[in-house]
Protein backbone atom coordinates (compact mmCIF):
# COMPACT_ATOMS: atom_id res chain seq x y z
CA UNK A 1 0.00 0.00 0.00
CA UNK A 2 1.46 3.35 -1.05
CA UNK A 3 0.91 6.17 1.39
CA UNK A 4 1.56 9.91 1.13
CA UNK A 5 3.77 10.89 4.05
CA UNK A 6 4.42 14.43 2.85
CA UNK A 7 1.19 16.03 4.09
CA UNK A 8 1.21 17.07 7.75
CA UNK A 9 -2.17 16.40 9.38
CA UNK A 10 -3.73 19.18 11.43
CA UNK A 11 -5.65 19.22 14.68
CA UNK A 12 -8.80 19.54 12.56
CA UNK A 13 -7.91 16.20 10.93
CA UNK A 14 -7.39 14.73 14.38
CA UNK A 15 -10.74 16.05 15.59
CA UNK A 16 -12.47 14.52 12.55
CA UNK A 17 -10.80 11.17 13.31
CA UNK A 18 -11.95 11.42 16.92
CA UNK A 19 -15.55 11.83 15.75
CA UNK A 20 -15.34 9.06 13.16
CA UNK A 21 -13.62 6.42 15.29
CA UNK A 22 -14.69 7.27 18.83
CA UNK A 23 -17.88 9.31 18.48
CA UNK A 24 -16.77 12.50 20.27
CA UNK A 25 -16.75 16.02 18.86
CA UNK A 26 -14.02 17.46 21.06
CA UNK A 27 -10.99 16.30 22.99
CA UNK A 28 -10.92 15.99 26.76
CA UNK A 29 -8.76 18.37 28.81
CA UNK A 30 -5.10 17.73 28.06
CA UNK A 31 -5.61 15.49 25.03
CA UNK A 32 -5.57 18.25 22.42
CA UNK A 33 -2.35 19.84 23.66
CA UNK A 34 -0.52 16.49 23.54
CA UNK A 35 -1.90 15.61 20.10
CA UNK A 36 -1.00 19.05 18.70
CA UNK A 37 2.55 18.52 19.96
CA UNK A 38 3.07 15.12 18.30
CA UNK A 39 1.46 16.27 15.05
CA UNK A 40 3.98 19.14 15.05
CA UNK A 41 6.84 16.67 15.57
CA UNK A 42 7.48 17.41 19.26
CA UNK A 43 7.98 14.99 22.14
CA UNK A 44 5.38 15.02 24.90
CA UNK A 45 4.67 13.58 28.33
CA UNK A 46 1.09 13.18 29.54
CA UNK A 47 0.26 12.43 33.16
CA UNK A 48 -3.48 11.87 33.23
CA UNK A 49 -5.71 10.03 35.69
CA UNK A 50 -7.04 6.62 34.75
CA UNK A 51 -10.08 7.04 32.53
CA UNK A 52 -8.95 10.40 31.16
CA UNK A 53 -8.31 8.95 27.72
CA UNK A 54 -4.52 8.64 27.51
CA UNK A 55 -4.71 6.10 24.68
CA UNK A 56 -6.48 8.64 22.45
CA UNK A 57 -3.25 10.66 22.57
CA UNK A 58 -1.60 8.08 20.32
CA UNK A 59 -4.55 6.29 18.69
CA UNK A 60 -5.92 9.40 16.98
CA UNK A 61 -2.48 10.48 15.67
CA UNK A 62 -1.95 6.91 14.42
CA UNK A 63 -5.16 7.23 12.41
CA UNK A 64 -4.07 10.44 10.66
CA UNK A 65 -0.25 10.37 10.47
CA UNK A 66 0.18 7.52 8.02
CA UNK A 67 2.92 4.94 8.43
CA UNK A 68 3.10 2.76 11.55
CA UNK A 69 2.84 4.19 15.05
CA UNK A 70 4.75 1.97 17.49
CA UNK A 71 3.28 1.70 20.99
CA UNK A 72 5.59 0.24 23.64
CA UNK A 73 3.48 -1.44 26.31
CA UNK A 74 4.16 -3.88 29.17
CA UNK A 75 0.66 -5.35 28.89
CA UNK A 76 1.35 -8.42 26.77
CA UNK A 77 -1.75 -10.31 27.89
CA UNK A 78 -4.00 -7.41 26.85
CA UNK A 79 -2.56 -6.56 23.45
CA UNK A 80 -4.91 -8.83 21.52
CA UNK A 81 -7.91 -7.22 23.27
CA UNK A 82 -6.54 -3.75 22.55
CA UNK A 83 -6.19 -4.59 18.87
CA UNK A 84 -9.75 -5.94 18.75
CA UNK A 85 -11.01 -2.72 20.36
CA UNK A 86 -9.16 -0.65 17.75
CA UNK A 87 -10.71 -2.74 14.99
CA UNK A 88 -14.17 -2.01 16.42
CA UNK A 89 -13.31 1.70 16.19
CA UNK A 90 -12.11 1.36 12.59
CA UNK A 91 -8.35 1.67 13.26
CA UNK A 92 -5.99 -1.01 11.91
CA UNK A 93 -3.98 -2.40 14.79
CA UNK A 94 -1.48 -5.22 15.34
CA UNK A 95 0.86 -6.46 18.05
CA UNK A 96 4.31 -8.04 18.30
CA UNK A 97 5.24 -9.92 21.46
CA UNK A 98 6.27 -13.31 22.83
CA UNK A 99 2.74 -14.74 22.51
CA UNK A 100 3.09 -14.80 18.72
CA UNK A 101 4.33 -18.12 17.37
CA UNK A 102 7.79 -17.86 15.73
CA UNK A 103 6.36 -18.71 12.31
CA UNK A 104 3.78 -15.91 12.59
CA UNK A 105 6.17 -13.11 13.52
CA UNK A 106 7.76 -12.60 10.08
CA UNK A 107 4.29 -12.40 8.50
CA UNK A 108 3.17 -9.71 10.96
CA UNK A 109 6.27 -7.64 10.16
CA UNK A 110 5.84 -8.19 6.42
CA UNK A 111 2.25 -6.96 6.55
CA UNK A 112 3.29 -3.96 8.63
CA UNK A 113 5.89 -2.97 6.01
CA UNK A 114 3.22 -3.39 3.33
CA UNK A 115 1.04 -0.81 5.08
CA UNK A 116 -1.63 -3.10 6.54
CA UNK A 117 -1.59 -1.44 9.96
CA UNK A 118 -1.84 2.04 11.46
CA UNK A 119 -0.48 1.01 14.85
CA UNK A 120 1.55 -1.79 16.42
CA UNK A 121 1.75 -2.66 20.13
CA UNK A 122 5.20 -3.92 21.06
CA UNK A 123 6.50 -5.42 24.29
CA UNK A 124 9.61 -3.53 25.45
CA UNK A 125 11.72 -6.70 25.33
CA UNK A 126 11.06 -6.98 21.57
CA UNK A 127 12.92 -3.72 20.91
CA UNK A 128 16.23 -5.57 21.20
CA UNK A 129 15.11 -8.37 18.85
CA UNK A 130 17.35 -8.25 15.72
CA UNK A 131 14.41 -9.09 13.44
CA UNK A 132 12.34 -6.26 14.90
CA UNK A 133 15.25 -3.81 14.73
CA UNK A 134 15.77 -4.64 11.05
CA UNK A 135 12.06 -4.20 10.41
CA UNK A 136 11.90 -0.85 12.22
CA UNK A 137 14.86 0.45 10.21
CA UNK A 138 12.83 -0.04 7.02
CA UNK A 139 9.42 1.10 8.28
CA UNK A 140 8.02 4.61 8.27
CA UNK A 141 7.51 5.29 11.99
CA UNK A 142 5.88 8.71 12.53
CA UNK A 143 5.39 8.30 16.29
CA UNK A 144 6.59 6.16 19.20
CA UNK A 145 4.22 6.04 22.17
CA UNK A 146 5.36 4.73 25.55
CA UNK A 147 2.37 3.49 27.52
CA UNK A 148 2.65 3.02 31.31
CA UNK A 149 5.77 5.20 31.11
CA UNK A 150 6.33 5.05 34.88
CA UNK A 151 7.71 1.54 34.31
CA UNK A 152 11.03 3.16 33.31
CA UNK A 153 11.64 4.34 36.88
CA UNK A 154 12.92 2.19 39.72
CA UNK A 155 10.95 4.55 41.98
CA UNK A 156 7.69 3.67 40.22
CA UNK A 157 5.23 0.93 41.15
CA UNK A 158 5.94 -1.32 38.16
CA UNK A 159 9.61 -0.98 37.25
CA UNK A 160 10.36 -2.82 34.00
CA UNK A 161 14.12 -2.92 33.21
CA UNK A 162 13.53 -3.27 29.44
CA UNK A 163 12.01 0.24 29.44
CA UNK A 164 15.55 1.58 29.93
CA UNK A 165 16.38 0.63 26.31
CA UNK A 166 13.54 2.56 24.68
CA UNK A 167 15.55 5.76 24.25
CA UNK A 168 18.36 3.89 22.49
CA UNK A 169 15.86 2.17 20.19
CA UNK A 170 14.24 5.47 19.20
CA UNK A 171 17.62 7.05 18.49
CA UNK A 172 18.57 4.07 16.30
CA UNK A 173 15.73 4.70 13.84
CA UNK A 174 16.77 6.29 10.50
CA UNK A 175 14.70 9.36 11.34
CA UNK A 176 13.96 9.98 15.01
CA UNK A 177 10.17 10.30 15.41
CA UNK A 178 8.44 12.25 18.18
CA UNK A 179 7.94 10.28 21.39
CA UNK A 180 4.90 10.57 23.64
CA UNK A 181 5.11 9.11 27.15
CA UNK A 182 1.89 8.38 29.02
CA UNK A 183 1.15 7.40 32.61
CA UNK A 184 -1.67 7.67 35.13
CA UNK A 185 0.21 7.71 38.43
CA UNK A 186 3.60 9.32 38.78
CA UNK A 187 5.08 11.30 41.62
CA UNK A 188 7.38 14.24 40.82
CA UNK A 189 10.45 12.00 41.08
CA UNK A 190 9.01 9.41 38.69
CA UNK A 191 7.99 12.15 36.24
CA UNK A 192 11.58 13.38 36.15
CA UNK A 193 12.83 9.84 35.51
CA UNK A 194 10.39 9.50 32.60
CA UNK A 195 11.68 12.70 31.02
CA UNK A 196 15.34 11.78 31.51
CA UNK A 197 15.46 8.02 30.97
CA UNK A 198 13.25 8.05 27.87
CA UNK A 199 15.40 10.82 26.40
CA UNK A 200 12.52 13.20 25.69
CA UNK A 201 13.67 16.33 23.84
CA UNK A 202 12.09 19.68 24.72
CA UNK A 203 8.81 17.91 25.47
CA UNK A 204 5.37 19.36 25.95
CA UNK A 205 4.41 18.28 29.48
CA UNK A 206 0.72 17.89 30.22
CA UNK A 207 -0.25 17.06 33.80
CA UNK A 208 -4.02 16.95 33.91
CA UNK A 209 -4.28 16.38 37.63
CA UNK A 210 -5.16 13.29 39.59
CA UNK A 211 -8.68 14.07 40.71
CA UNK A 212 -11.39 11.60 39.70
CA UNK A 213 -14.62 13.43 40.66
CA UNK A 214 -16.80 10.45 39.77
CA UNK A 215 -15.12 8.23 42.38
CA UNK A 216 -16.45 7.98 45.92
CA UNK A 217 -13.64 7.20 48.37
CA UNK A 218 -14.16 5.39 51.66
CA UNK A 219 -11.92 3.89 54.33
CA UNK A 220 -13.23 1.58 57.10
CA UNK A 221 -11.33 -0.28 59.81
CA UNK A 222 -12.69 -3.85 59.91
CA UNK A 223 -11.36 -7.21 61.05
CA UNK A 224 -10.58 -9.72 58.26
CA UNK A 225 -13.76 -11.69 59.07
CA UNK A 226 -15.99 -8.61 59.05
CA UNK A 227 -14.57 -7.30 55.79
CA UNK A 228 -15.35 -10.61 54.09
CA UNK A 229 -18.94 -10.27 55.33
CA UNK A 230 -19.02 -6.62 54.26
CA UNK A 231 -17.77 -7.49 50.78
CA UNK A 232 -20.32 -10.29 50.30
CA UNK A 233 -23.20 -8.07 51.37
CA UNK A 234 -22.03 -5.23 49.12
CA UNK A 235 -21.84 -7.52 46.08
CA UNK A 236 -25.29 -8.95 46.83
CA UNK A 237 -26.75 -5.47 47.14
CA UNK A 238 -25.27 -4.47 43.75
CA UNK A 239 -26.10 -7.48 41.55
CA UNK A 240 -26.12 -5.52 38.28
CA UNK A 241 -22.67 -4.04 38.81
CA UNK A 242 -19.19 -5.48 38.23
CA UNK A 243 -16.41 -4.98 40.74
CA UNK A 244 -12.84 -5.87 41.65
CA UNK A 245 -11.88 -7.06 45.12
CA UNK A 246 -8.16 -6.85 45.94
CA UNK A 247 -6.60 -9.02 48.64
CA UNK A 248 -2.97 -8.97 49.78
CA UNK A 249 -2.18 -12.72 49.54
CA UNK A 250 -3.13 -15.62 47.29
CA UNK A 251 -4.68 -17.45 50.26
CA UNK A 252 -6.93 -14.49 51.03
CA UNK A 253 -7.95 -14.25 47.37
CA UNK A 254 -9.12 -17.86 47.46
CA UNK A 255 -10.93 -17.37 50.78
CA UNK A 256 -12.83 -14.26 49.69
CA UNK A 257 -13.72 -15.76 46.32
CA UNK A 258 -15.12 -18.84 48.06
CA UNK A 259 -17.17 -16.67 50.46
CA UNK A 260 -18.65 -14.76 47.53
CA UNK A 261 -19.44 -17.95 45.63
CA UNK A 262 -21.10 -19.44 48.71
CA UNK A 263 -23.21 -16.28 48.94
CA UNK A 264 -24.46 -16.75 45.38
CA UNK A 265 -22.22 -14.22 43.62
CA UNK A 266 -20.75 -15.18 40.26
CA UNK A 267 -17.03 -14.74 40.92
CA UNK A 268 -13.57 -15.54 39.57
CA UNK A 269 -10.18 -15.52 41.28
CA UNK A 270 -6.86 -14.26 39.89
CA UNK A 271 -3.36 -14.50 41.35
CA UNK A 272 0.18 -15.37 40.30
CA UNK A 273 -0.03 -18.86 41.77
CA UNK A 274 -2.54 -19.92 39.14
CA UNK A 275 -1.58 -21.33 35.74
CA UNK A 276 -1.39 -18.95 32.78
CA UNK A 277 -4.48 -20.53 31.25
CA UNK A 278 -6.47 -20.21 34.49
CA UNK A 279 -5.52 -16.54 34.86
CA UNK A 280 -6.42 -15.86 31.25
CA UNK A 281 -9.77 -17.60 31.70
CA UNK A 282 -10.53 -15.54 34.83
CA UNK A 283 -9.50 -12.28 33.18
CA UNK A 284 -11.58 -12.97 30.07
CA UNK A 285 -14.62 -13.92 32.15
CA UNK A 286 -14.36 -10.62 34.00
CA UNK A 287 -13.66 -8.43 30.97
CA UNK A 288 -16.54 -10.05 29.07
CA UNK A 289 -18.98 -9.57 31.98
CA UNK A 290 -19.46 -13.30 32.42
CA UNK A 291 -18.73 -12.91 36.14
CA UNK A 292 -19.80 -10.12 38.45
CA UNK A 293 -16.72 -9.91 40.67
CA UNK A 294 -13.02 -10.65 40.24
CA UNK A 295 -11.00 -11.26 43.41
CA UNK A 296 -7.30 -10.70 42.82
CA UNK A 297 -3.89 -9.83 44.17
CA UNK A 298 -2.13 -6.80 42.73
CA UNK A 299 -0.88 -9.12 39.96
CA UNK A 300 -4.09 -8.10 38.18
CA UNK A 301 -4.99 -4.75 36.78
CA UNK A 302 -2.39 -2.55 35.14
CA UNK A 303 -3.74 -1.42 31.80
CA UNK A 304 -7.11 -3.13 32.17
CA UNK A 305 -9.36 -1.09 29.89
CA UNK A 306 -12.68 -2.38 31.22
CA UNK A 307 -14.60 0.87 31.57
CA UNK A 308 -17.69 -0.29 33.47
CA UNK A 309 -16.14 -1.40 36.77
CA UNK A 310 -18.50 0.18 39.27
CA UNK A 311 -16.58 -0.57 42.47
CA UNK A 312 -13.15 -1.59 43.76
CA UNK A 313 -12.82 -3.01 47.28
CA UNK A 314 -9.37 -3.40 48.86
CA UNK A 315 -9.49 -6.05 51.60
CA UNK A 316 -6.16 -5.20 53.16
CA UNK A 317 -3.68 -2.34 53.19
CA UNK A 318 -1.51 -1.62 50.12
CA UNK A 319 2.05 -0.56 50.93
CA UNK A 320 1.85 2.84 49.19
CA UNK A 321 -0.82 5.39 48.43
CA UNK A 322 0.34 5.34 44.82
CA UNK A 323 -0.35 1.61 44.61
CA UNK A 324 -3.75 2.07 46.25
CA UNK A 325 -4.88 4.89 43.97
CA UNK A 326 -3.77 2.91 40.93
CA UNK A 327 -5.90 -0.06 42.03
CA UNK A 328 -8.87 2.02 43.14
CA UNK A 329 -8.67 4.00 39.91
CA UNK A 330 -9.72 0.96 37.91
CA UNK A 331 -13.27 1.85 38.90
CA UNK A 332 -15.34 4.24 36.80
CA UNK A 333 -13.10 4.64 33.77
CA UNK A 334 -16.19 5.65 31.77
CA UNK A 335 -16.82 8.64 34.05
CA UNK A 336 -19.94 7.14 35.63
CA UNK A 337 -20.28 7.25 39.46
CA UNK A 338 -18.26 4.47 41.08
CA UNK A 339 -17.03 3.56 44.56
CA UNK A 340 -13.61 2.75 46.05
CA UNK A 341 -13.55 1.11 49.48
CA UNK A 342 -10.47 0.46 51.62
CA UNK A 343 -11.17 -2.14 54.32
CA UNK A 344 -8.17 -2.42 56.65
CA UNK A 345 -7.15 -3.63 60.08
CA UNK A 346 -4.30 -2.97 62.54
CA UNK A 347 -2.92 -6.38 61.63
CA UNK A 348 -2.43 -5.15 58.04
CA UNK A 349 -0.06 -2.47 59.32
CA UNK A 350 2.08 -5.05 61.11
CA UNK A 351 2.13 -7.20 57.98
CA UNK A 352 3.28 -4.28 55.81
CA UNK A 353 6.12 -3.50 58.24
CA UNK A 354 7.11 -7.18 58.17
CA UNK A 355 7.28 -7.15 54.34
CA UNK A 356 9.52 -4.08 54.39
CA UNK A 357 11.83 -5.63 57.00
CA UNK A 358 12.01 -8.87 54.99
CA UNK A 359 13.19 -7.31 51.71
CA UNK A 360 16.39 -8.91 50.44
CA UNK A 361 18.60 -6.56 48.45
CA UNK A 362 21.01 -7.63 45.74
CA UNK A 363 24.60 -8.07 46.91
CA UNK A 364 25.80 -5.10 44.84
CA UNK A 365 23.46 -2.65 46.63
CA UNK A 366 25.59 -0.77 49.20
CA UNK A 367 24.39 -0.60 52.84
CA UNK A 368 23.76 3.16 52.70
CA UNK A 369 21.44 2.74 49.69
CA UNK A 370 19.69 -0.21 51.34
CA UNK A 371 19.04 1.92 54.40
CA UNK A 372 17.79 4.82 52.27
CA UNK A 373 15.42 2.57 50.27
CA UNK A 374 14.05 0.97 53.46
CA UNK A 375 13.45 4.36 55.05
CA UNK A 376 11.70 5.53 51.88
CA UNK A 377 9.39 2.51 51.90
CA UNK A 378 8.54 3.21 55.53
CA UNK A 379 7.71 6.83 54.69
CA UNK A 380 5.47 5.72 51.82
CA UNK A 381 3.74 3.22 54.11
CA UNK A 382 3.24 6.04 56.60
CA UNK A 383 1.36 8.01 53.91
CA UNK A 384 -0.84 4.97 53.24
CA UNK A 385 -1.59 4.50 56.94
CA UNK A 386 -2.37 8.21 57.24
CA UNK A 387 -4.94 7.86 54.45
CA UNK A 388 -6.52 4.78 56.01
CA UNK A 389 -6.87 6.39 59.44
CA UNK A 390 -7.64 9.88 58.19
CA UNK A 391 -10.16 12.10 59.95
CA UNK A 392 -9.84 14.69 57.16
CA UNK A 393 -10.95 14.60 53.51
CA UNK A 394 -9.63 11.49 51.73
CA UNK A 395 -9.69 13.11 48.30
CA UNK A 396 -7.59 16.00 49.61
CA UNK A 397 -5.02 13.58 51.03
CA UNK A 398 -4.63 11.78 47.69
CA UNK A 399 -4.25 14.95 45.66
CA UNK A 400 -1.73 16.47 48.04
CA UNK A 401 0.30 13.26 47.91
CA UNK A 402 0.65 13.69 44.15
CA UNK A 403 1.56 17.35 44.56
CA UNK A 404 -1.73 18.78 43.32
CA UNK A 405 -3.00 21.97 44.93
CA UNK A 406 -6.56 21.57 46.17
CA UNK A 407 -9.11 24.03 47.48
CA UNK A 408 -12.02 22.46 49.34
CA UNK A 409 -15.06 24.19 50.77
CA UNK A 410 -15.92 24.04 54.47
CA UNK A 411 -17.77 20.73 53.91
CA UNK A 412 -14.83 19.10 52.13
CA UNK A 413 -15.25 17.14 48.90
CA UNK A 414 -18.71 15.83 49.77
CA UNK A 415 -17.84 12.48 48.20
CA UNK A 416 -15.66 10.57 50.67
CA UNK A 417 -16.55 8.68 53.83
CA UNK A 418 -14.95 11.34 56.04
CA UNK A 419 -16.79 14.27 54.46
CA UNK A 420 -20.16 12.48 54.25
CA UNK A 421 -19.91 10.66 57.57
CA UNK A 422 -20.50 7.27 55.92
CA UNK A 423 -19.89 4.28 58.17
CA UNK A 424 -19.32 0.60 57.50
CA UNK A 425 -22.40 -0.57 59.36
CA UNK A 426 -24.85 -0.62 56.45
CA UNK A 427 -23.17 -3.61 54.77
CA UNK A 428 -22.52 -5.48 58.00
CA UNK A 429 -26.23 -6.06 58.52
CA UNK A 430 -26.99 -9.42 56.93
CA UNK A 431 -29.79 -9.20 54.42
CA UNK A 432 -32.65 -11.56 55.28
CA UNK A 433 -33.39 -12.15 51.62
CA UNK A 434 -29.75 -13.02 50.99
CA UNK A 435 -29.71 -15.52 53.85
CA UNK A 436 -32.87 -17.19 52.57
CA UNK A 437 -31.40 -17.40 49.05
CA UNK A 438 -28.31 -19.15 50.39
CA UNK A 439 -30.35 -21.52 52.59
CA UNK A 440 -32.70 -22.48 49.76
CA UNK A 441 -30.32 -22.38 46.84
CA UNK A 442 -27.09 -23.65 48.36
CA UNK A 443 -24.11 -22.55 46.25
CA UNK A 444 -26.19 -21.48 43.28
CA UNK A 445 -24.24 -18.96 41.19
CA UNK A 446 -25.78 -15.74 39.99
CA UNK A 447 -26.45 -15.20 36.31
CA UNK A 448 -23.90 -13.17 34.31
CA UNK A 449 -24.15 -9.49 35.17
CA UNK A 450 -25.05 -8.40 31.63
CA UNK A 451 -27.78 -11.03 31.19
CA UNK A 452 -30.14 -9.68 33.84
CA UNK A 453 -32.68 -6.96 33.16
CA UNK A 454 -33.91 -6.92 36.73
CA UNK A 455 -35.06 -3.99 38.82
CA UNK A 456 -32.29 -1.52 39.63
CA UNK A 457 -30.00 -2.29 42.54
CA UNK A 458 -29.59 0.08 45.45
CA UNK A 459 -26.48 1.47 43.82
CA UNK A 460 -24.59 4.54 42.80
CA UNK A 461 -27.01 4.99 39.90
CA UNK A 462 -29.19 7.16 42.12
CA UNK A 463 -26.17 9.34 42.87
CA UNK A 464 -25.35 9.98 39.21
CA UNK A 465 -23.35 13.17 38.68
CA UNK A 466 -24.32 14.75 35.34
CA UNK A 467 -21.56 15.20 32.78
CA UNK A 468 -20.89 18.30 30.73
CA UNK A 469 -23.33 17.31 28.02
CA UNK A 470 -26.31 16.38 30.15
CA UNK A 471 -28.86 17.97 32.42
CA UNK A 472 -29.52 16.59 35.87
CA UNK A 473 -31.71 13.54 35.71
CA UNK A 474 -32.86 10.73 37.92
CA UNK A 475 -32.64 7.03 37.09
CA UNK A 476 -36.35 6.34 37.40
CA UNK A 477 -37.77 2.87 36.85
CA UNK A 478 -38.51 3.21 33.09
CA UNK A 479 -35.04 4.65 32.44
CA UNK A 480 -33.37 1.91 34.45
CA UNK A 481 -35.39 -0.78 32.69
CA UNK A 482 -34.31 0.56 29.29
CA UNK A 483 -30.69 0.77 30.45
CA UNK A 484 -30.76 -2.89 31.49
CA UNK A 485 -32.32 -3.84 28.14
CA UNK A 486 -29.52 -2.04 26.31
CA UNK A 487 -26.95 -3.84 28.45
CA UNK A 488 -28.43 -7.20 27.50
CA UNK A 489 -28.34 -6.21 23.83
CA UNK A 490 -24.75 -4.98 24.19
CA UNK A 491 -23.70 -8.30 25.75
CA UNK A 492 -25.32 -10.25 22.89
CA UNK A 493 -23.65 -8.14 20.19
CA UNK A 494 -20.30 -8.27 21.99
CA UNK A 495 -20.40 -12.07 22.20
CA UNK A 496 -21.16 -12.26 18.47
CA UNK A 497 -18.24 -9.95 17.68
CA UNK A 498 -15.93 -11.68 20.21
CA UNK A 499 -15.16 -8.42 22.01
CA UNK A 500 -15.81 -7.23 25.59
CA UNK A 501 -19.18 -5.46 26.04
CA UNK A 502 -17.60 -2.12 26.95
CA UNK A 503 -15.88 -2.10 23.55
CA UNK A 504 -19.28 -1.97 21.85
CA UNK A 505 -20.45 1.05 23.88
CA UNK A 506 -19.62 2.27 27.38
CA UNK A 507 -22.18 2.50 30.20
CA UNK A 508 -21.96 6.27 29.84
CA UNK A 509 -22.98 6.05 26.17
CA UNK A 510 -25.86 3.70 27.01
CA UNK A 511 -27.06 6.14 29.67
CA UNK A 512 -26.95 8.94 27.10
CA UNK A 513 -29.02 6.81 24.70
CA UNK A 514 -31.62 6.24 27.41
CA UNK A 515 -31.76 9.95 28.18
CA UNK A 516 -31.94 11.18 24.58
CA UNK A 517 -34.01 8.31 23.10
CA UNK A 518 -32.74 8.76 19.51
CA UNK A 519 -35.09 7.50 16.79
CA UNK A 520 -32.95 7.96 13.68
CA UNK A 521 -29.35 7.27 12.70
CA UNK A 522 -28.60 11.00 12.65
CA UNK A 523 -29.95 11.37 16.19
CA UNK A 524 -28.01 8.31 17.35
CA UNK A 525 -24.83 9.76 15.86
CA UNK A 526 -25.29 12.79 18.13
CA UNK A 527 -24.94 10.59 21.23
CA UNK A 528 -21.42 10.95 22.73
CA UNK A 529 -19.47 7.75 22.07
CA UNK A 530 -21.28 6.80 18.85
CA UNK A 531 -19.03 7.28 15.83
CA UNK A 532 -19.51 6.45 12.15
CA UNK A 533 -17.85 3.04 12.45
CA UNK A 534 -19.98 1.81 15.34
CA UNK A 535 -23.12 3.38 13.88
CA UNK A 536 -22.71 1.13 10.84
CA UNK A 537 -22.04 -1.95 12.97
CA UNK A 538 -24.52 -1.56 15.79
CA UNK A 539 -26.80 1.39 15.05
CA UNK A 540 -29.76 -0.53 13.66
CA UNK A 541 -29.90 -2.98 16.59
CA UNK A 542 -29.81 -0.22 19.23
CA UNK A 543 -32.35 1.94 17.42
CA UNK A 544 -34.70 -1.04 17.23
CA UNK A 545 -34.39 -1.63 20.98
CA UNK A 546 -34.74 2.07 21.83
CA UNK A 547 -37.94 2.44 19.80
CA UNK A 548 -39.47 -0.85 20.93
CA UNK A 549 -42.27 -0.28 23.43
Amino acid sequence: MDEDYTRCPTIADARAALATHFGYDSFRPGQQRVIEAVLAGRDAMAVMPTGAGKSVCYQVPAAVLGGLTIVVSPLISLMADQVRALKEAGIRGSYYNSTLKPRVRPEVLRRALAGWYDLMYVAPERLSDPDFRAFAANAHVPLVAVDEAHCVSQWGQDFRPAYRYIAEFVDSLPVRPPVVALTATATARVQQDVLTLLGLRDPVVEISGFDRPNLKLASFELTPKLREQWTCNYALRHPNETGIVYATTRKKVEQIAQKLEDAGVRVAAYHAGMSDSARTEAQNAFVNDDVQVLVATNAFGMGIDKSNVRYVINCGLPQTLEEYYQEAGRAGRDGEPSACYLLWSRGDIRTCHFFIDSIEFAQDVPPDLQRMLTERRERLLGEMIGYAMSTTCLRQRVLRYFGQRVVMGPEGCGACSVCTGEEAGEYLRVERASKKRIERGGKRKAEPAESRAAAPAASSAAEHVPGEDEAAWVHDAPDEEMFQRLRVLRKSLADEANVPPYVVFSDRTLRAMVRRRPRTEDELLEVPGVGDTKLKRYGAAFLEELTRS
